[in-house]
């Protein structure tokens, strides 16, 4: 029996840079922190040939071809396991449309179990890029690669996506006392609306060529912040979360909504220093980054919606238990 522990994700500047459509023609950058909210895989053999998949249904199926779940039936076969196997998924958020990553961290959690169960130790590149391939490339989802990065990674980052495909990973070093400010500064709430990402980022994805100005903007604001961070400077995060929110709704329509826009204003109104909707937008989690003495009158103003205490996650995808017969 394989375990993985594969971490979620908050992305604080340069989303949307990360796509192909656009890194392609200069480059694309993007800072996120992996945080200790996790989706565990377990892979486990089987006494029959059978596959069984177990997530929010359960599948009983003879051979790849018949998994609905497309990110094992694709896992599977990417890794060449094909018989004999119990696959099993759980997450410590709603399974879909959190804004945190999930699918791309459960691909990366799935490899990384698959792999093991192989009895193949990968670094985190080549999970990260094979997740890139089942994603973008073979079930065609629009989406960029930044999710499968940190996941795969962990920690405080800062990602550079080339035009030539290759991306540049470096690891952002806080000091013990930044780190604790910044944890402190950050503040997630679940905004009860999960949806289908693909929905806001199939049109963010065909609006590239026309928002290449806002979306370069967008791509400087994460440069920035990352030799803000490596300084130490974490009050320059509010700010940019702030301006590049703004920026980020222009992207495509339904990324925000007169609820949102409500919850953005009570948390500003309250000593926020700013905010942003995680992932494609439109629901999922609400990200607020304020000073900590201002923490309990944010919380107040938004006391009607439920928070995700959270931490920043040094680790990226590992395996946490490992029986081999």
């Amino acid at each position: 029996m394989i375990i993985t522990q594969t971490p979620l994700r908050v992305s604080f500047a340069g989303g949307g840079t990360d796509f192909k459509g656009f890194y392609e023609q200069t480059h694309g950058s993007v800072v996120s922190t992996a945080i200790d909210k996790f989706i565990y895989v377990v892979v486990k053999e089987r006494f029959d040939d059978k596959i069984r998949i177990g997530y929010t249904q359960t599948e009983m199926v003879e051979t790849v071809d018949e998994i609905q779940h497309e990110l094992a039936r694709e896992a599977m076969r990417k890794v060449g396991i094909t018989y004999g196997i119990e696959i099993s998924t759980m997450a410590d958020i709603p399974s879909e449309g959190s804004g945190l990553g999930s699918s791309s961290t459960v691909t990366v959690g799935l490899l990384n179990a698959l792999h093991s169960f192989k009895g193949d130790i990968v670094p985190a590149e080549t999970l990260a890029c094979q997740a890139c391939e089942i994603e973008i490339d073979v079930l065609g989802k629009p989406i960029g690669k930044q999710d499968q990065y940190i996941a795969a990674y962990g920690g405080l980052r800062h990602f550079k996506f080339m035009p030539d495909d290759t991306v540049q990973s470096a690891r952002i070093r806080l000091g013990d006392a930044e780190r604790q400010r910044l944890s402190e500064s950050l503040l997630l709430f679940y905004t009860g609306v999960t949806r289908k990402s693909s929905t806001v980022l199939g049109e963010q994805k065909s609006n590239i060529s026309s928002k290449m100005t806002v979306l370069t903007e967008m791509r400087d604001q994460a440069e920035e912040l990352a030799r803000q961070l490596k300084l130490g400077a974490v009050a320059s995060l509010g700010q940019t979360l702030r301006d590049g929110w703004m920026k980020k709704k222009q992207l495509a329509s339904g990324i925000t909504n007169p609820e949102i826009d409500e919850m953005y204003d009570l948390a500003m109104s309250a000593g926020a220093l700013g905010g942003k909707v995680t992932g494609a937008g439109g629901g999922g989690f609400f990200l607020v980054c304020t000073p900590p003495e201002n923490r309990g009158a944010v919380r107040k103003k938004l006391a009607h919606l439920r928070e995700l205490p959270i931490n920043l996650e040094r680790d990226g995808s590992k395996v946490i238990f490992n029986v081999r017969r």
